[in-house]
């Protein structure tokens, strides 16, 4: 369930804000985002596995989280990173 090498890399590239940045917020989003859709996918087949169920929660909230930082800081780049992750609708 954890997320391979190239993946985190990949969306390290995507979402970075400049060439050393591994860390920063709209990081962090798209990360937990591909986390949540891969463990959501699992629930789906594992509808019982509830420690995974309240994981999953966890990591919706630290998204929640993470985008009301976001927007607090900066409206337009938190508008264009839910709509590159298709998130709200």
């Amino acid at each position: 369930m954890a997320l391979t090498v190239a993946t985190k890399q990949a969306l390290i590239n995507d979402y970075q804000i400049h060439g050393t940045d591994t860390g920063s917020a709209p990081v962090q989003v798209a990360m937990l985002s591909e986390r949540i859709s891969q463990l959501s996918r699992h629930l789906q087949r594992n509808n019982q596995d509830y420690a995974s169920r309240r994981g999953l929660l966890k990591m919706i909230g630290r998204r929640k989280r993470l985008l009301s930082y976001i927007r607090q800081r900066d409206n337009g780049t938190y508008r264009e990173l839910i709509q590159r992750l298709k998130l709200r609708g």
